[in-house]
């Protein structure tokens, strides 16, 4: 299992916090330092079942000066938004965990981090 987190994010501690007090076997990617390929992204994506768009913080200040919001949101403009979140990784939703099982989710409260274990 593998859990992709910024350390200054509260929910990605609380997800740790909880994969630790399972017992759970993972690693941790600080995604900030170590930003996923458009390769792994597209991944990702496959297996959470989402779009780019869906995974984006569209709230961050380089969401707005990327103009993020008025991007469109088809087909043909999925590779632009994964060139955007491998460029920007603050940019990506967090914490994704991926697990052994093929598993992958944004896992921003308690019920779905532990639904992986």
């Amino acid at each position: 299992m593998e859990i992709w987190v910024n350390p200054a994010c509260s929910k990605c501690r609380s997800a740790v916090s909880l994969l630790d007090e399972a017992g759970a076997q993972y690693t941790v990617r600080r995604y900030l330092e170590d930003p996923p390929t458009a390769a792994e992204l597209e991944a990702v994506l496959k297996r959470l079942g989402l779009e780019p768009w869906d995974i984006t913080r569209t709230a961050e200040p380089i969401a707005k000066e990327l103009g993020l919001k008025s991007w469109g949101r088809t087909e043909a403009d999925r590779p632009k938004w994964i060139e955007a979140l491998s460029a920007h990784p603050k940019l990506i939703q967090r914490p994704i965990i991926t697990a052994d099982d093929g598993t992958t989710v944004v896992a921003r409260d308690p019920e779905t981090v532990r639904s992986v274990l």
